[in-house]
């Protein structure tokens, strides 16, 4: 055994001394990169992943959870700040379960659930209030707490004392809520109107108005009332933007069929008034509008004649009082003559029309439409069928006229329509040629660590087949070596008698040297 430890060893040094300098050192650097590589591998195979159990709650609730977590056994950890557990990943659903049965969390506030576990009849009126009051502001922590961004809420709310009388006027309510929000995040508009709303709609005669809501860093969440359509310049460049790409797609649509999507190329610019008009009319108009008359409702009519001889002269009487309003007249002699007299009064009902009327807050006042065609030719503008460009120009003129407001631009003729489309056939030169590989990219970073595992791979093979080499070559001359001083056995030599003799006196001089020292005298005396 020793015999084997030692040639080892031999083999080994002597395997070492002959390497260079380069190979000792990429050797030594591949058994250390092999021993890194399987240290990080175990360690992330072995390497127990926490998760948390129970997050944002107290400090005292945190000391109770782990001591019970400790009395299971159960490895765990408390979070920095010391308001969440973590325990191991593949046990986070079971305890969450056992704990949950054993009453994890205690969180100590008063929800509805409280009422029919607590429920009796000695429970007075106020304290019932009170208990309901504090339920209620519960119940809404937690319906504020599920919305995105908020990790907590506190909810103060203040009821007014119920009247004795029914005549006596009932006031209103008001609630205060304080949100701990999660760091960066931005509430949006239809978040925080649906805050106001969950509260205002959860407690008696408590109106928007009287609700203030503000983050762990006293900042105000107003409710703005929201803006009508048009009223801020972002909201018009908005609908500009829509009204814009929804004509862009439609006409690309439409003519991408009949040329091909990469053979038309569309451009739509617009003129919208966003001016908003309330206006009411009075009008008055006749039912009969061809001869200009109305419905007869009632009429009149008086006819007067008178037949006699020739009439005399009358007058004003002498000593005329100027006090009696001309109504004093001096008949005239007997006399004949002819009277006649009609009168006639009618009383028309005409329509009598009244409109309120509120105009749309916007209006396309003007539109531009410009079109770019490539022919199926790209070097061949001519091969452009006759009559497509026509029936191109064609329906952009229809889009036009049933797009502009007639009322604020009027009926457009032809030349107007005309000069809103631009139709350009020419071949697209900035078209890319080729589609963009869309195949996935190796990472160059993968190529890299492929050749050094391959190279480090290249050197165990070669220093493999270099040990190999080498130790045939160390056998070969040890066996030369063992030729070249081979000495012959002695147990070849023939047993004669004084041969016999000699080994015996060597094993005497061995085993009984005293013996044997007498031997010697004794044979020094007799010569």
């Amino acid at each position: 055994m020793n015999e084997r430890i030692t040639k080892f060893k031999n083999d080994m040094t002597l395997f070492w001394r002959s390497r260079t300098k380069t190979q000792k050192g990429t050797l030594i650097g591949t058994i250390l990169g092999v021993i890194i590589l399987a240290a990080a591998v175990t360690f992330f195979a072995t390497k127990t992943e926490y998760v948390p159990l129970f997050k944002d709650v107290s400090t005292a609730e945190i000391g109770r959870i782990k001591e019970t977590l400790d009395a299971q056994g159960v490895p765990n950890e408390i979070a920095p700040g010391g308001t969440t557990i973590l325990v191991p990943s593949e046990q986070v659903d079971s305890l969450l379960v056992q704990m949950a049965a054993e009453g994890f969390p205690q969180s100590g506030t008063i929800d509805y659930s409280f009422f029919s576990q607590n429920a009796g009849f000695g429970m007075t009126d106020n304290e019932f209030n009170v208990l309901k009051l504090a339920s209620t502001q519960t119940e809404l922590s937690n319906l504020l707490k599920s919305i995105q961004g908020v990790k907590d809420a506190r909810v103060m709310i203040t009821l007014p004392e119920e009247g004795v009388f029914l005549t006596q006027a009932t006031e209103a309510a008001s609630a205060s809520i304080v949100l701990n929000t999660e760091p960066g995040y931005q509430f949006e508009e239809p978040q925080i109107l649906a805050m106001y709303n969950l509260v205002s709609k959860s407690v008696p005669n408590l109106s928007t108005e009287n609700i203030v809501i503000t983050n762990q860093y006293f900042e105000y969440f107003d409710l703005n009332k929201p803006q009508t359509a048009g009223s801020s310049v972002m909201d018009q460049m908005a609908i500009k933007k829509t009204i814009e790409r929804d004509l862009q797609r439609q006409v690309q649509t439409m003519l991408g069929t009949l040329m091909g999507q990469d053979k038309v190329i569309v451009s739509v610019t617009t003129d919208i008034d966003f001016q908003k008009e309330n206006r009411e009319e009075n009008l008055v108009e006749p039912v009969d509008e061809e001869n200009m008359e109305g419905i007869q409702i009632s009429a009149q009519r008086i006819s007067e004649t008178f037949t006699g001889n020739s009439p005399v002269e009358g007058g004003t009487p002498e000593g005329e009082d100027p006090t009696d309003n001309f109504t004093t007249y001096v008949e005239g002699g007997a006399g004949s003559g002819d009277y006649e007299k009609i009168e006639e009064t009618i009383n028309n009902e005409v329509n009598r029309i009244r409109k309120e009327i509120v105009e749309s807050p916007y209006k396309i006042r003007d539109i531009g439409l410009q079109v770019m065609v490539e022919p199926p030719n790209p070097e061949d503008i001519a091969s452009l069928p006759d009559g497509v460009e026509q029936d191109i120009e064609q329906i952009l003129a229809t889009i036009v006229r049933t797009t502009i407001d007639k009322d604020s631009v009027g009926q457009l003729t032809e030349e107007q329509v005309g000069e809103k489309i631009v139709v350009s056939v020419q071949p697209f030169n900035g078209k890319a040629t080729e589609l963009a590989n869309t195949e996935p990219i190796i990472p160059w970073w993968v190529f890299v660590v492929g050749g050094i595992l391959f190279a480090v791979i290249l050197l165990l093979v070669f220093f493999m087949f270099r040990s190999r080499k080498s130790k045939q070559e160390d056998l070969l001359l040890l066996e030369e070596q063992r030729e070249e001083f081979n000495v012959a056995d002695i147990n070849s030599e023939k047993e004669t008698e004084a041969t016999l003799r000699r080994k015996q006196l060597e094993k005497m001089a061995k085993d009984k040297p005293d013996d044997f020292a007498k031997l010697l005298r004794t044979w020094i005396a007799e010569d």
